[in-house]
């Protein structure tokens, strides 16, 4: 190892030194006899999960919730994203690119979390403010590489339907959408993986669907409760999954 990596070795042990030290982390009493039997306890009860019948309806319930949140969410983003796509990819004119390239950074620069206690504020508890919330952060993702994928699209399609003498509309619709549109899709599957994860954290502020129940469940300390709640995010999150890279494969590859 030579000087500068031995340096660097030093400042980045001292770093975790400080911020240990910082935060005033005691390891003897995390690791004490008292702590891990409590943690044990705690851990043993989410050995039983609540398998009940008229649990698992509700359950079913809030997994709808989250999936349908999640769905509408990433359509209104979709939606959204390609609005301003246009004008970021430069194709009505340089004041507009700059104007939807501000609104795209200022949508996605807001974490999902805020704009869900935002759209509960506004809009009230619930699904409703989950999708919002969803939609206004991953329009600004969505539109980011939608515009991208627009600005490396190749031109001579839509200027051959243009000197053929069609307009703006025809030369996009037919020209450079039928290019892009593979990976348009591509990046809104893979953005609906994502805000199913997310939609099941947005219960935390009140948004509706699993994670709500997860946080009145941890609320109560009804451990068993709470495990079915988690198994149930994992089972959705596998099926969508492997839904979307069904669809990819279907739709996307070929």
């Amino acid at each position: 190892m030579n000087l500068k990596g031995l340096v660097a070795l030093i400042v980045l042990l001292a770093s975790i030194a400080c911020s240990f030290a910082y935060l005033g982390t005691n390891f003897k009493e995390l690791l004490s006899s008292k702590a891990l039997h409590q943690m044990s306890v705690f851990l043993a009860d989410f050995l039983h999960p609540d398998f009940s019948v008229s649990y698992l309806r509700s359950i079913a319930q809030g997994a709808l919730e989250t999936l349908a949140m999640s769905a509408i969410g990433t359509l209104l983003a979709a939606a959204l994203g390609i609005i301003l796509a246009l004008p970021a990819a430069g194709r009505l004119g340089l004041p507009a690119k700059s104007l939807a390239r501000f609104a795209l950074n200022a949508l996605r620069a807001v974490p999902e979390l805020v704009w869900a206690a935002l759209m509960v504020l506004a809009a009230g508890l619930g699904p409703n403010a989950g999708a919002l919330a969803l939609a206004l952060h991953t329009a600004g993702v969505l539109g980011r590489l939608f515009a991208e994928a627009l600005e490396n699209a190749p031109a001579a399609p839509s200027e051959a339907i243009r000197l053929a003498g069609g307009n703006r509309f025809s030369a996009f619709t037919y020209g450079t959408l039928p290019i892009v549109w593979p990976q348009l899709l591509a990046y809104i599957l893979y953005r609906w993986e994502n805000n199913i994860r997310m939609a099941s954290i947005l219960g935390f502020v009140g948004a509706g669907g699993l994670g709500q129940m997860l946080y009145i469940k941890l609320s109560l300390f009804q451990q068993a409760q709470a495990a079915t709640v988690i198994l149930a995010m994992l089972c959705l999150v596998l099926a969508v999954d492997a839904l979307s890279a069904w669809a990819r494969q279907r739709w996307v590859s070929t």
